[in-house]
């Protein structure tokens, strides 16, 4: 294991010495179990003022269970939750100064759009005047002013979370908390969607903890990204480090699609001695397709070729996937869709080509 850790991007939190604001939440040791079974187990993490940061992982991760350990839903067993310095493991949820927004948008359905907005400034005493200022404010920010005196029920699925959003962040809390936000929506709503936050955050600049098991939400939104697997953290880093340089095999087959290349009937050739228990992966977008007499390129010598055979091919708009058998491995290559690039049937018999340097080595 030694060997490894000055191969690749371990499991770590050191990303945060990055930024020089102060740390606004943390997780101390924390482990809440059920009975025998813990759903979060020894959870310590470091979230700085104005991060987004996503935790993620599949159903069973304690993902989720964090999240309500953080709004204070659930207590810990063991542990500690610190906001802004003070401990809040035995503060009830009412009293924690956070906005939060649920992937059932949770909006009260007998009142109307600029009524839900104003309902979290009434319980905090502030007057009707400034309530009805702030309310239209926020319906202008997120593009909803002529809406405000519909009811939930007469808005799209959109709309309704637009609202759930300007709703969390009306009582202007240092805190805000996404539980699967866009969860409830389809593709093209959700990527809109995508954008809207990440304007949202830029411009009120709140300490976010957003919870999702989708990839690519989490790679559009967060600054830093935590994958959890069996209530502990598997690994913590940027988006682009984490995708680029996983620690471990779950990681790698978690995030987007990984060619393992564990026993692969060929010599896996790479840049660096490969590490002691580690295994090989390479990311399909990385792997060129061509006939197999096409000349080779320029950075030749900087590159690992292979023969094979393609016994798959799948159209998915912007991009062509293959699935190619090169020894006795399949691998998935991918590649953009482009007017003039040769396709290749079921069949064919091809070059594969990549940069060693592209090779990544996995803890297993």
């Amino acid at each position: 294991m030694a060997d490894i850790r000055s191969h690749v991007a371990i499991v770590r939190d050191e990303s945060v010495a990055q930024t020089s604001a102060p740390v606004q939440i943390e997780f101390r040791n924390v482990t809440k179990k059920y009975g025998a079974v813990a759903a979060v187990q020894d959870l310590s993490l470091a979230v700085h003022r104005g991060e987004f940061v996503t935790i993620l992982g599949p159903s069973g991760s304690g993902k989720t269970t964090a999240l309500m350990l953080l709004a204070g839903f659930i207590s810990p067993t063991e542990g500690d939750i610190v906001i802004g310095g003070h401990s809040v493991a035995s503060v009830p949820s009412y009293r924690r100064d956070q906005g939060i927004v649920f992937q059932s948008y949770a909006l009260f359905p007998h009142l109307s759009i600029r009524r839900n907005l104003e309902f979290p400034l009434e319980m905090r005493g502030i007057k009707a005047a400034e309530r009805k200022t702030r309310a239209d404010h926020m319906l202008e920010r997120v593009r909803l002013r002529e809406l405000g005196d519909r009811m939930p029920s007469q808005l799209s699925g959109g709309q309704q979370q637009r609202v759930a959003l300007a709703r969390a962040l009306i009582a202007d809390s240092p805190v805000l908390l996404l539980d699967e936000p866009l969860g409830a929506l389809d593709r093209n709503l959700r990527e809109q969607m995508q954008s809207e936050i990440k304007n949202l955050h830029k411009e009120f600049g709140k300490t976010t903890i957003c919870v999702t098991h989708d990839q690519e939400e989490a790679l559009t939104l967060s600054d830093r990204i935590v994958v959890m697997r069996d209530g502990r953290i598997e690994q913590i880093d940027t988006p682009e480090t984490l995708y680029d340089r996983p620690a471990t095999r779950f990681v790698a087959n978690f995030l987007g699609e990984a060619n393992i290349l564990e026993d692969p009937g060929f010599g896996v050739e790479c840049d660096l001695d490969p590490p002691a228990d580690s295994i090989a992966m390479v990311r399909p977008e990385r792997i060129s397709i061509a006939n197999r007499g096409t000349p080779h390129p320029s950075d030749a010598m900087r590159r690992q070729f292979l023969a094979g055979t393609v016994e798959e091919m799948i159209y998915a708009g912007p991009l062509r996937k293959y699935r190619v058998r090169a020894g006795t491995s399949m691998l998935i290559v991918r590649e953009h869709v482009a007017a003039g690039k040769e396709i290749f049937g079921i069949g064919a018999e091809v070059r594969l080509d990549w940069l060693r340097s592209d090779v990544r080595y996995l803890i297993s």
